[in-house]
């Protein structure tokens, strides 16, 4: 194992007390690596611990450790070759999926309740969800714009909307209580200091 500080081990272990491991996000055939890794470096910034790669129509982008920040290092990324099979994983973890849009039953950010387990679709820059991952989606929600542009860059929504995850999980106090037990943190911490 490899040799390091009791200080940066304590700190690997409070990073993983606050990970709030049900809260994910998916990306859907996103294609820009740019968007892929400030989506990542949101995700560890906020305390999400996983993200889901849905690529079945764009190959999925390469990631240079500079543009990520390292980020990648941090936060488990597991690809999903077919809509049924992030479906059912994201049933079993016990998310329920809510994707960014502007359809008829779209609820504006804040009114969504982010201290329910929660998966975040967040769809290709230029042609949004794919139908096929769409219809395991049960709602979904917009931010609120108030200039003559209607929508965001989808890594500038992907922090906006985690902000706002991390606003209500906090005042819920639920990065004060660690949703890993003691033993999956210790697990993870083991795993870490290899990283």
């Amino acid at each position: 194992m490899r040799n390091i500080s009791e200080n940066r081990l304590e700190r690997i272990r409070q990073v993983l007390a606050a990970r709030q491991k049900d809260l994910a996000l998916v990306l859907d055939n996103i294609h820009d690596p740019h968007n892929v890794s400030a989506i990542l470096r949101s995700c560890d910034a906020f305390g999400v611990p996983r993200v889901h790669l849905h690529y079945t129509t764009t190959a999925f982008p390469h990631l240079g450790k500079k543009s990520s920040a390292s980020a990648k290092k941090w936060v488990e990324c597991v690809r999903h070759a077919g809509s049924a099979a992030l479906a059912a994983r994201l049933d079993i973890d016990g998310l329920r999926l809510v994707s960014t849009g502007f359809g008829p039953r779209a609820v504006p950010l804040c009114d969504w309740d982010f201290t329910k387990p929660t998966a975040i679709v967040f769809g290709n820059e230029h042609s949004g969800v794919c139908p096929e991952l769409a219809r395991y989606v049960a709602a979904e929600m917009y931010i609120p714009m108030r200039g003559m542009v209607q929508s965001l860059n989808v890594s500038v929504a992907a922090a906006v909307i985690l902000h706002e995850a991390q606003r209500q999980r906090a005042a819920a106090g639920m990065y004060d209580r660690p949703s890993y037990s003691p033993e999956e943190i210790e697990t993870l911490a083991a795993m870490w200091r290899e990283k």
